[in-house]
């Protein structure tokens, strides 16, 4: 497994420093990320899942509103300009909904790189089973890895918080907790946000409080690159 983990968060720019893309610290340019891809293998990207997979959020002043799959795949291009690619990501989709609804479309699409879903909306039970919903994502990155694809996956972030459930923070530690336990038998690209500096951003969320906005995405795709990278041979 290659996992992303990250220093300590940096002092938050000044008002009159908004950050943009350009200047962003977590991000990286097209051509930067383009070269630590340098020579990538990967022809055919699937992304599967809910709206986390499907890149799902509002604007950010001074980003591009792309989703983090689509910067990705716009990298992924550069380097294999012959790029398929392929998002089937549904919003509000639990772990039992991609297996009902998306696998086949993935089958078919035949991916050498996908990215799982985490199983966020699984968490919106009363009380979520979260011994079924390791069965369900195991079935689910079993499937995928059984395409012969590398796979990339997300924790959630501590910003996503849902004040309805008062234990929203415990839920989302046990579900990282099986996300990482997944990631390491599936040896994947495992993007872990929960520590991520991004959290402490005031705009990270967009309107709705759950989404990242396209400043988040932009860091996203950038984690994602980088675990890629290092797959390909630990560059920096």
């Amino acid at each position: 497994m290659t996992s992303i983990t990250h220093p300590a968060a940096r002092p938050a720019p000044a008002p009159s420093s908004r950050l943009t893309e350009e200047t962003d610290p977590h991000c990286l340019p097209p051509a930067r990320a383009a070269e630590l891809l340098s020579g990538a293998p990967w022809r055919r990207f699937a992304a599967i899942g809910d709206s986390l997979s499907a890149g799902v959020g509002d604007p950010s002043p001074g980003y591009t509103s792309l989703g983090w799959a689509d910067r990705l795949a716009d990298v992924l291009r550069r380097v294999q300009p012959g790029l398929g690619y392929l998002n089937t990501g549904e919003v509000g989709a639990t772990t039992d909904r991609v297996l009902a609804t998306q696998l086949d479309r993935m089958a078919e699409f035949g991916p050498d790189l996908v990215h799982v879903p985490c199983g966020a909306n699984d968490l919106f039970r009363r009380e979520p089973d979260f011994a079924a919903v390791e069965r369900s994502l195991r079935r689910l990155y079993e499937a995928a890895a059984g395409t012969g694809a590398r796979l990339t996956m997300f924790t959630l972030g501590r910003a996503f918080v849902v004040p309805g459930f008062p234990d929203w923070e415990d839920r989302v530690r046990t579900l990282n907790a099986v996300v990482r336990r997944l990631a390491r038998d599936h040896d994947a690209v495992l993007v872990d946000v929960w520590d991520h500096p991004v959290n402490a951003r005031p705009d990270l969320l967009s309107a709705d409080g759950i989404h990242f906005s396209a400043s988040g995405q932009a860091v996203l795709a950038a984690e994602v690159v980088k675990g890629l990278a290092g797959v390909l041979g630990g560059r920096d």
